[in-house]
């Protein structure tokens, strides 16, 4: 085992990588209860029941994607990065695809389930290369900008801290209601915990805003801690539902939800592949060694993931949490997986996961993708038009695609009026003409 994993070589042992892969498991625990929370649209009153995944069985496929993509990238890519159910991807899929759009979540995995096939293609061909180089690196940065504006904006919708008001559209909601209350003092806990830098952060300040709330009445006691694990029948193979009717995924549509699934996907993880791996000092030559294994990993657990009954799995940056405390190995990410596995048995503390105890966990993971904005030439007019439409259309329209549709159209054309047309690639063009389409199609 140290020999497979070069233990010697990278200057580690089984204490390191032990604690490593329970310190990132601890750091991004929270997906066991925001993902089914968020698949299931929790948050959302008045929508008929088959709009809704089954909470007990998404939490079933989440462990399991998670358990299958630390398995993958810890033996195959050998890398101490863990992998499950992204978050940006799940509202993307549940309040864009189902909500907005329409979509059935069935014919959702069935585009899960196609993007992760195409990801394993580029991954395979060496396509990949090309695509990243066609997208401008400010429009990659206002796609997790505008993601993080969006996933807090559905945080604080569903924990009451805002709400509707006809003539304002949104207004602070009702500050002195209880569950509210506890929304807030959940937000205010993660964030004194995340300052002090503190390992699990977000996983911490949720189980103290659930203990609050069964303190104080408004979250309900558990009937136990461990129980039967949740049925996945409800969800698993659900993907494959769509080929009995090929009009629900030949329409412009649905090439829509592929390519939006695909392009954060492909670009969240080579991103997070990128930065945990320079952390943890495996770079060389500026290059990440086994990166085609680790974004063939990826794809896999997004294949594997949608098959169960899940959004999109991705490499998480969660992962330098374990790589802060001694991780260097895929030994630490083969540990992480099995802590997911062994969440499995705690399926009934799902029951004290309101809106209020996820809200800090979307708030907080909304400003660390907001800080990307700092990556972005505000100075340059012809990149600063298509970065902030794409940024501030998604929290406004209630759609992540709609938001990358507006940024890619309007980035060919300030080019080409700034006459800097040849430093637009062709792929980008073409994408031009497919959201183009899609305004007209889809929103006409």
């Amino acid at each position: 085992m140290k020999r497979y994993f070069k233990f010697d070589e990278l200057g580690t042992n089984y204490k390191r990588e032990i604690l490593g892969g329970l310190t990132t498991f601890l750091s991004m625990a929270y997906i066991l209860a925001v993902n089914p929370a968020m698949l299931s649209l929790a948050s959302v009153k008045g929508i008929p029941d088959s709009m809704r995944m089954d909470q007990g069985a998404v939490f079933v496929a989440t462990a399991l994607a998670a358990l299958v993509g630390c398995l993958f990238m810890g033996l195959i890519a050998k890398y101490p990065i863990a992998l499950a159910p992204g978050m940006g991807l799940n509202a993307f899929f549940a309040f864009t695809v189902v909500l907005t759009m329409g979509i059935p979540w069935q014919t959702g995995l069935t585009g899960v389930l196609f993007s992760g096939l195409i990801f394993a293609v580029l991954t395979i061909s060496g396509l990949r290369e090309v695509i990243i180089n066609a997208i401008p690196f400010e429009l990659k940065m206002a796609v997790s900008a505008g993601i993080g504006l969006f996933i807090t904006f559905v945080g604080l919708q569903g924990s009451g801290i805002v709400k509707n008001e006809d003539s304002t559209l949104v207004t602070l909601g009702t500050i002195h209601d209880p569950e509210v209350l506890l929304a807030v003092f959940g937000i205010i806990i993660t964030i004194i915990l995340m300052a002090k830098k503190l390992p699990g952060a977000i996983f911490i300040g949720m189980v103290v805003t659930a203990i609050a709330g069964l303190v104080t009445g408004l979250i309900s006691m558990p009937d136990s801690i461990i129980g039967k694990v949740p049925s996945v029948a409800p969800t698993f193979g659900a993907a494959f539902e769509a080929f009995g009717d090929l009009s629900t995924i030949l329409n412009v549509q649905f090439l829509i939800v592929v390519l939006t699934f695909l392009f954060i996907d492909f670009f969240d993880t080579a991103g997070t592949l990128v930065a945990v791996a320079n952390q943890a000092g495996l770079m060389k030559d500026n290059k990440l060694p086994r990166a085609g294994k680790a974004l063939f990993s990826d794809s896999l657990a997004t294949i594997v993931g949608a098959i169960f009954g899940t959004s999109t799995t991705t490499s998480y940056i969660e992962s330098s949490a374990g790589v802060a405390v001694g991780a260097r190995t895929g030994f630490a990410s083969v540990i992480t997986g099995i802590c997911f596995l062994a969440a499995l048995l705690f399926s009934p503390l799902m029951a004290v996961v309101t809106s209020a105890v996820t809200a800090p966990a979307l708030v907080i993971v909304g400003v660390l993708m907001v800080s990307n904005l700092g990556k972005i030439d505000w100075q340059k007019f012809e990149i600063a038009v298509p970065a902030f439409l794409t940024m501030i259309m998604m929290p406004l329209t209630y759609s992540i695609a709609t938001g990358i549709a507006c940024g890619f159209i309007f980035y060919p054309i300030t080019m080409i009026v700034a006459k800097r047309h040849k430093e637009v690639h062709p792929i980008m063009y073409g994408l031009f003409v497919v959201f183009v389409a899609y305004f007209i199609f889809v929103h006409g």
